[in-house]
């Protein structure tokens, strides 16, 4: 028990969101709650926190994080090649959207693995939506747990998965139903779904 205490000793929890502010900004990683599940949050648009979470989930290095974004405005800033229906979509919130992008120098590389392709979000959940308009970047926010584990469904776990790893961890208690959000592609004028989540269309 003393060695768990002296190994938690650095841990920092907060119950407000809004405290995660600064250290997204600072490039630090934030365990939260987003308007799914709880996931692992960082600046979208630093490089070097992104690659901070593959290290800590241990994710292969292929597999893209989907971006929160406050509005559909913020595509702009990923070269997103125009997709109104794709769009549209986005804009009912809560369904993640993939959307092919124009990257020639590789200036989002680290972000869709060569995939030339985002998945986006609008988090379906004012509080959340609330704190990425004041943060005023979008976020990467994988799930909160070591590639080919469980999602953590509350605090207690992902700090049992991560320890000090993580520089903040938000608790709004326990994640009713675990379940990620729907990812979906428009092809050709026709809606695919990649996976099936917590909202459908």
């Amino acid at each position: 028990m003393e060695n768990s205490q002296q190994k938690n000793t650095h841990i920092k929890i907060s119950k407000n969101i809004f405290d995660a502010i600064p250290y997204i900004k600072e490039g630090k990683l934030v365990v939260a709650k987003t308007d799914t599940i709880y996931g692992i949050l960082a600046d979208a648009l630093n490089k070097e926190a992104v690659e901070k979470i593959y290290k800590v989930k241990g994710r292969p290095e292929d597999k893209p994080f989907i971006i929160l974004i406050p509005s559909s405005h913020n595509l702009k800033k990923f070269n997103v090649k125009p997709d109104p229906q794709g769009e549209k979509i986005l804009n009912i919130k809560g369904i993640t959207v993939i959307f092919d992008i124009e990257d020639p120098t590789g200036e989002f590389y680290y972000l869709h693995r060569g995939k030339n392709s985002l998945g986006f979000r609008i988090p379906d959940d004012p509080v959340f939506l609330s704190f990425l308009k004041e943060l005023g970047r979008p976020v990467v926010a994988p799930s909160a747990n070591p590639s080919d584990l469980q999602p953590a469904e509350d605090i207690e776990k992902a700090i049992e998965y991560f320890k000090d790893s993580i520089d903040l961890y938000i608790d709004s208690g326990k994640v009713e139903k675990n379940v990620p959000s729907t990812i979906v592609k428009v092809e050709n004028g026709k809606i695919k779904v990649i996976r099936e989540g917590s909202k459908r269309l």
